[in-house]
């Protein structure tokens, strides 16, 4: 198969197993892939860091087991020359690891990064390529973090390039489409997957096997057809130049840790993670984020002490109710409103770097 139709038909000798590469120490910052610059055309940076859009399978067939991370971001340009007639575009490897395995030490760096580049003249829109585990926190990490106006995309994609009907070609294209479009400007970070556009605040992973696993309750800004932008509806939350978290400010992240409950859950792992250090727990409670009354006690005695207590749902859809199955007011909680867990615990974090109290906490989770 010829480079121009696989993103990882270069990979040399893939295997099945998905173990993830070992990250490097830092980011790199010399670009290390181009396409031909056109004159007149926008410059689009593309920051690489791994996940199954740079992964190979041992053959065709695979399409849900094979190795992530192991395609280069110059191999992945140099598979698509149609690049060139898009944008100006240029790589940087930041990271080469399965997203899974991805840190609050990667999401700094990767911030760092995009913010960096984004003050550049010569830079118009970036995409960060990234595997879809942890796609959609990063997208919304870097939303909450990197203060700019100009189209930040992160895209990924859950079919290898060696597999049959692989959709990483189409999405990365798509996503440098929308990063060199003067219209996704001030639109905040975006997703672009299986044609969709969406924003990185409502989008998630929903599916682990389909092509069309990213979705929103509220559904997608838009779509990108043949390299145009149809948008149908905008971002109406805080994000990048309206955020006041930024990332150049931000040295490191307070332990925020997330409890999932069930059916006889006991306290446990709210014990342990109290003990480990965390300043906040994030309870991804039942229906609209509903907590055991055996459970109640040690979370109010952990916020008796100072932990932040924010109270979530495990429902993928719908959002929960302040003062509605606990009294948050009573015991000083938070909601998280209709952010999932994961999302509610990078929200809180940055919280935690600006504040305490838990009623500004509160206003953040409405504003972003």
């Amino acid at each position: 198969m010829a480079c121009a139709l696989s993103l990882s038909a270069c990979a040399s000798s893939p295997t099945a197993s998905a173990q993830p590469a070992a990250a490097p120490p830092a980011a790199s910052t010399a670009p290390q892939a181009s396409a031909p610059a056109q004159q007149g055309q926008r410059n689009v940076v593309v920051l690489a860091t791994g996940g199954t859009i740079a992964g190979a399978g041992a053959t065709a067939m695979n399409s849900a087991s094979y190795s992530a991370a192991k395609v280069p971001v110059d191999k992945l340009l140099a598979g698509l020359p149609e690049l060139a007639k898009v944008a100006n575009v240029r790589g940087e490897q930041v990271f080469q690891i399965a997203s899974e395995s991805f840190t609050n030490d990667n999401l700094l760096t990767l911030a760092r990064r995009v913010s960096a580049l984004s003050k550049q003249a010569d830079v118009d829109g970036i995409v960060v390529t990234h595997g879809t585990d942890t796609l959609a926190e990063t997208a919304y990490f870097l939303s909450l973090t990197v203060h700019t106006d100009k189209p930040i995309i992160v895209v990924g994609s859950m079919r290898p390039g060696t597999a049959l009907s692989a959709d990483g070609a189409l999405n990365l294209v798509d996503a440098v489409s929308v990063a060199a479009s003067t219209d996704a400007k001030g639109k905040g970070v975006l997703v672009t997957m299986n044609d969709e556009i969406q924003t990185a605040r409502d989008v998630n992973k929903d599916v682990n096997i389909k092509t069309g696993a990213f979705l929103s309750q509220w559904g997608p800004l838009g779509m990108v057809v043949e390299g145009k932008n149809y948008w149908f509806r905008a971002p109406v939350k805080r994000h990048t130049n309206q955020s006041e978290f930024n990332i150049d400010q931000i040295q490191s992240l307070p332990p925020v840790e997330i409890v999932y409950s069930y059916g006889n859950v006991p306290p446990t792992a709210i014990d342990a993670f109290a003990k480990s250090g965390a300043k906040a727990i994030v309870h991804a409670g039942t229906g609209n984020g509903s907590v055991a009354d055996r459970i109640v006690p040690t979370l109010n005695e952990l916020r008796s002490k100072g932990t932040i207590i924010v109270r979530a749902s495990r429902v993928p859809y719908g959002f929960v109710l302040r003062n509605a199955e606990q009294p948050d007011d009573k015991y000083d909680w938070v909601v998280a409103h209709d952010l999932r867990p994961e999302k509610a615990r990078l929200l809180t974090a940055l919280a935690l770097t600006k504040t305490t109290n838990t009623r500004e906490i509160q206003r953040m989770f409405w504003e972003y």
